[in-house]
């Protein structure tokens, strides 16, 4: 085996750790806050009634009587029906069931230790346990009775499976439009009017619905009124690329000047105020999701997306053009790479995205209004810059974005699980963002150190 051979799966391993080495800082985040997040789980729901199946004594059903009492919300109720149906398809005697507030439980109650007919345990939540053994407390007939709880289990609240789908719902309209960020940033420019797009395309596509129908949209309705969202904040970016290719204008002065428009046509079309005449079924975008796992239609779009970025910047012609152009703009004109129009195309692309989210932000909300996506453009450029993208240009990959916007999700979410306050949370994220430039900066200085040496 020659010294070739054996250098490359080191030299494999180094390429891999520099495209994506904060895939190793997300991992060490996930770590962190599971540890800080370790507490007492307690089921709820159909999971709670499967696990107080389990604890139940083994006694003569038949025999036993049993009284589910817990409160009037959804899980509750969930947790009464199955567990209700359970204990019936057991043979067990009696099962009654008190739903409620705490005044309507304690009248139940009350009126059971009064009557003959006695029951041998009360099945609970754990939420809901110190309502009824306070209220037993005080009737005699029922003091002797067994209050029963679904078991706990020690489980990190980061790892949550709900918890879990909240971080990456909630990251999706950034990834989204991150995609575009870091085509734009790889040719060496800034998109800042993204975050105006998100509340212009939302105002948009709620002004369209209302005047299609509002609440009585139907589908088609609502498909073209996003599509028109989408479409306008699309020639929006493109007329940016057009600034910038044929006056020459500064990336950061045109799409600056165009977040203002942007911005300002959000305000009048809506008036200053949110739009909220959207159908219900219009939230199947953003609320949605898949029956299995329980996957938010969002988040599978955003993983479709980031698939399809990364085949064309990995495999196709026109990802080589895009990073020609970052990498140096004048060697590609000579090679014959079409800059302007690659320029065009990517700030056309970055509009387009932004629109998208800004209709599932709005289907999310089930409204459209102009305060949607404020400072959403420093969001999207940290996942970019975070994910290992140059801003220099001519560097980046699409899942390296993709990470960087889930360090930045997790990072928030964990923060507000251990109560951490939010201006204090400002303060991290900024840190952040200024140690992956700062990063960005000494990677850049080694590379030129090795290119003199060399």
């Amino acid at each position: 085996m020659t010294a070739q051979s054996k250098s490359a799966p080191s030299l494999g391993l180094s390429r891999f750790v520099a495209n994506y080495g904060m895939l190793g800082i997300l991992v060490l985040l996930c770590i962190l806050f599971s540890i800080l997040t370790l507490q007492d789980q307690y089921p709820s729901g159909e999971n709670a009634a499967n696990e107080m199946l389990a604890e139940l004594p083994a006694t003569d059903s038949a025999s036993t009587g049993v009284l589910i009492a817990c409160g009037d919300n959804a899980q509750d109720r969930l947790f009464a029906d199955a567990l209700q149906a359970s204990l019936h398809e057991r043979g067990y005697g009696v099962v009654r069931v008190l739903a409620g507030d705490p005044s309507v439980v304690r009248a139940g109650l009350a009126a059971l230790g009064d009557s003959a007919k006695q029951i041998q345990l009360i099945a609970t939540t754990q939420s809901f346990a110190p309502v009824v053994q306070a209220i037993i407390a005080q009737i005699p007939s029922l003091s002797s009775v067994r209050v029963a709880t679904p078991p706990s289990h020690r489980w990190p609240t980061f790892l949550l499976a709900d918890n879990v789908r909240n971080v990456a719902n909630q990251i999706t309209v950034i990834a989204i439009i991150a995609i575009g960020m870091t085509m734009v940033i790889i040719t060496a420019g800034i998109d800042l009017s993204v975050g105006s797009l998100i509340a212009l395309s939302a105002v948009v596509t709620a002004w369209l619905i209302g005047n299609a129908g509002g609440d009585n949209a139907s589908t088609w309705s609502m498909l073209l009124s996003g599509l028109g969202g989408i479409l306008l904040c699309g020639a929006i970016g493109a007329f940016s690329g057009l600034m910038i290719t044929r006056f020459r204008i500064p990336p950061f002065i045109a799409t600056l000047a165009m977040m203002q428009v942007a911005a300002g046509v959000a305000y009048i079309i809506s008036q200053g105020k949110p739009i909220y005449q959207i159908p219900g079924g219009f939230v199947l975008l953003g609320r949605g999701a898949e029956p299995l796992l329980r996957i938010p239609y969002a988040v599978i779009l955003m993983i479709v997306l980031y698939a399809v970025a990364h085949i064309v910047m990995t495999r196709t012609t026109l990802g080589r053009y895009i990073y020609a152009v970052g990498g140096n703009a004048e060697a590609a004109r000579l090679s014959g790479v079409r800059v302007g129009g690659i320029l065009l195309l990517v700030y056309t692309l970055c509009g387009l995205l932004a629109g998208l989210g800004g209709v599932i932000m709005a289907s999310q909300l089930k409204s459209g209004a102009p305060t949607y996506g404020l400072t959403y453009e420093l969001y999207v450029i940290a996942a970019v810059v975070v994910g290992g993208t140059s801003l220099s240009g001519g560097e980046g990959r699409i899942f390296g974005t993709l990470i960087g916007a889930f360090i930045i999700a997790v990072i928030q979410n964990g923060m507000n699980l251990t109560n951490v306050e939010t201006y204090t949370q400002k303060v991290v994220l900024g840190l952040v963002i200024l140690g992956a430039v700062l990063l960005d900066r000494l990677k850049q200085q080694r590379f030129r150190l090795r290119t003199s040496h060399s």
